[in-house]
């Protein structure tokens, strides 16, 4: 009898234990590596505006922004707003669960402008013709993004709480009953490299794959629901030492290596086996604050992460008020 593995390549091994999705907003790919969902945040929009099927959606976006009124500023937020919808909604046409669309990231230390942005989101979806309950509202994973994804959530408003570098993010993620996060593997480890001069890693020592198994572990130690979706992969080894995870969302490029592996997958986590037991944490602000400024990488990925959104989200805005 052949082993069911070598019937299977690596992408197809991982689907049976973990839910694949797409960080892409190639509609191509999707459609050929079958996601069960998909991720985009404003650098993916900003690719994908260059895509030649998504010129009319930008026409769209547009005219659509002169139609609000008021101040270039806003006409360009409320364009760039209608444009990440129609891009999702596209993409829900190919993949059977959920899109991740995101706020603006110049709104992260702001709580109140977040719940409103996300509301509009949640509103343009529904005004054409989705469901709230296939969408997931991404919000940076600051002090405020993290407290207004709460009242979100009370509102039936799911969100992937994303830019998330550190173990404080998740605890107070998971505290705060959030639908998922979205820790950022490749980018902790280019942190590492960078203040260790190494130029690589072993996959099973990479401190983005460490920090993604001991926030597994202890969810699913304190039974939180909250689900984790690795995010931010550099390579398929990062991948495969994460094999078992709720959620991982991965490049096509990535998924491509994966598709052209028939080796064997072994399962990495497991929520019936863990580490070190580990005191369950409770974070209000102040010690929320002081965990971060403890974590230098956290901090400092954070901060890069909003402000590399941000510049994205202003090249993908110009274009919509041309």
């Amino acid at each position: 009898m052949v082993p069911k593995h070598q019937t299977m390549n690596k992408l197809e091994q991982l689907k049976s234990m973990t839910q694949v999705v797409a960080d892409t907003g190639d509609l191509d790919a999707m459609a050929q590596y079958q996601p069960q969902d998909a991720t985009t945040n404003p650098s993916l929009l900003l690719k994908a505006a260059d895509l030649a099927r998504y010129q009319p959606l930008l026409l769209e976006a547009q005219r659509w922004g002169r139609e609000q009124g008021g101040s270039p500023v806003s006409r360009a937020a409320a364009a760039g707003d209608y444009l990440a919808v129609s891009i999702g909604l596209e993409i829900q046409n190919i993949v059977p669960g959920r899109v991740s669309t995101e706020v603006d990231a110049r709104l992260s230390f702001d709580r109140e402008a977040t719940i409103a942005r996300a509301r509009r989101l949640i509103d343009l979806y529904e005004n054409r013709g989705s469901n709230r309950n296939r969408v997931l509202i991404k919000i940076a994973a600051t002090w405020e993004g993290i407290q207004a994804a709460r009242e979100l959530e009370r509102e039936n408003i799911n969100c992937n709480l994303t830019l998330l570098f550190g173990f404080a993010q998740a605890v107070a993620c998971a505290q705060s009953g959030i639908y998922l996060i979205s820790p950022f593997v490749g980018r902790i480890l280019d942190w590492h490299l960078a203040a260790t001069g190494q130029s690589a890693v072993a996959a099973d020592k990479d401190p983005g794959v460490l920090s993604v198994t001991r926030i597994y572990n202890y969810y699913k130690q304190h039974g939180y629901d909250t689900a984790v979706m690795g995010a931010s992969f550099r390579n398929t080894g990062e991948i495969e030492q994460l094999a078992g995870c709720d959620r991982l969302t991965i490049s096509p490029q990535l998924m491509r290596e994966l598709a052209a592996d028939e080796s064997l997958l072994t399962r990495k986590l497991d929520p019936e086996q863990g580490a070190d037991r580990v005191g369950k944490i409770s974070l209000d602000e102040k010690s929320f604050r002081w965990m971060m400024n403890e974590d230098a990488m956290a901090t400092e990925k954070l901060a890069e992460g909003i402000r590399l959104f941000t510049r994205d989200q202003e090249k993908l805005e110009s274009r919509l008020v041309a």
